[in-house]
């Protein structure tokens, strides 16, 4: 008859006082000594002769770990290999690995499927800066203590650092288990972890102020007046519901004006997908008027620097100038999405949400979703350039070519 394996469950090992061995199969053993101190143990014969093999304790080594653990001796052991001398050799390496060089490696493993280049420029800054003191210390080492050490200075002063901070200590100090570099919980997860010494933060989430989209087209009127290369370029951002980087990194190659649209790269996207953009009448007009050379690489709204886009926070610092405080660019993002919702066009949800180049759906959906709604998008930016160009729409006004549904 086969013996049994996995008899343990992990709340019976947190629970078990009763002294002595306790099996859970192939060799392995949960030992509770007198006082309640637990450990593991792997009795296995290795050339005829018995061993016991200790595995940790149980406040570095869960069931699951230990499981690993005896699986992998067992593996050793029909290959011919003695398990206590090759984890003897990899323990002296793995002592002599430590955190910077490891989170470094992982980082590098990883950025490739990072598109942003300003978020691979803040993995390395974040954990060497605020990572120091635990940089040059062996990866295997790394304890609760340290964690803590790195957070709390920073956990209410600087949350959102904070957050970052823990959570790529987190992933670094996960990879360095799966390569056996250390072992035991990981000293930076959250729950079941930190939480239990970390207080709670204030919610630092900012969102996007938006104008309420019945003053929309009033500050549009003010702006077509401006001369003003920022002022274009935020006529164009509310024009097409476009995002801050999408409209200043725009290049004249981008744009197929005999078919009214802007072909964003997926490079440039946010999700990392091509992006159409229809261009209304207001829209096209507005590129037709923009002075200048139109060399395909040539952006549409040059900065003070040659070869340089317009500044990214242009567009920010024309409202200051203008006396509005309350607003951000992005927040005419909301304004068109407050707008297609309120009104009485009967835009369907998914066509608006495709419009903000937004993910609609799960992804079985988006897979077999294959076309972008081109042409009923077209429709609703024509419908939302009629209202933002219009001299005085009243609050919810429907322009007469609107449609009442699609």
């Amino acid at each position: 008859m086969a013996r049994a394996i996995n008899r343990l469950s992990a709340r019976t090992v947190q629970t078990l006082r009763q002294p002595g061995r306790h099996a859970d199969g192939n060799g392995l053993y949960l030992v509770v000594r007198e006082g309640g101190a637990k450990s593991w143990c792997l009795i296995i014969n290795i050339n005829g002769k018995r061993r016991e093999l200790g595995l940790g304790p149980v406040s570095a080594v869960t069931l699951a770990d230990a499981r690993v653990k005896r699986d992998e001796a067992l593996r050793l052991r029909q290959e011919g290999l003695d398990p206590q001398e090759v984890w003897g050799r990899a323990s002296k390496d793995a002592a002599a690995q430590t955190f910077g060089p490891v989170a470094l490696e992982f980082i590098s493993s990883q950025e490739s499927g990072w598109k942003n280049e300003k978020h691979r420029k803040q993995w390395r800054s974040t954990l060497e800066t605020y990572a120091a003191p635990i940089w040059d210390k062996p990866i295997a080492e790394v304890d609760e203590n340290d964690i803590l050490a790195i957070l709390k200075p920073i956990w209410m002063t600087r949350p959102e650092t904070a957050r970052r901070v823990r959570a790529r200590i987190e992933r670094v100090l996960n990879a360095a288990k799966w390569r056996k570099l250390r072992a035991g919980e990981n000293p930076a997860q959250w729950r079941g972890g930190l939480e239990h010494w970390l207080p709670a933060q204030k919610s630092d989430v900012k969102h996007h102020d938006a104008m309420p989209y019945d003053n929309v087209s009033e500050f549009y009127s003010r702006l077509t007046k401006l001369q003003a290369t920022s002022a274009d370029a935020l006529r164009f951002t509310i024009l097409t519901a476009a995002r801050t980087g999408e409209t200043l990194g725009a290049t004249w190659k981008e744009f197929d004006l005999e078919n009214a649209l802007w072909i964003i790269p997926g490079s440039r996207m946010k999700e990392g997908k091509e992006h159409r953009v229809p261009l209304s009448s207001a829209a096209l007009a507005l590129l037709e008027g923009l002075e200048g050379e139109r060399k395909p690489d040539d952006y549409l709204f040059p900065g003070s620097k040659p070869g340089k886009p317009l500044s990214n926070m242009a567009m920010l610092m024309l409202l200051r100038r203008m006396n509005i405080d309350s607003v951000t660019v992005h927040g005419f993002r909301s304004a068109f999405r407050d707008w297609a919702g309120d009104t009485q066009l009967q835009f369907p949800r998914e066509i608006v949400e495709q419009a903000l180049s937004h993910a609609v759906g799960s992804e079985v959906e988006r897979a077999y979703r294959r076309g972008d709604a081109l042409e009923k998008r077209r429709e609703l930016i024509n419908v939302w350039a009629n209202y933002v160009t219009a001299p005085t729409p009243a609050a919810g006004h429907r322009p007469d070519n609107a449609r009442k549904e699609l």
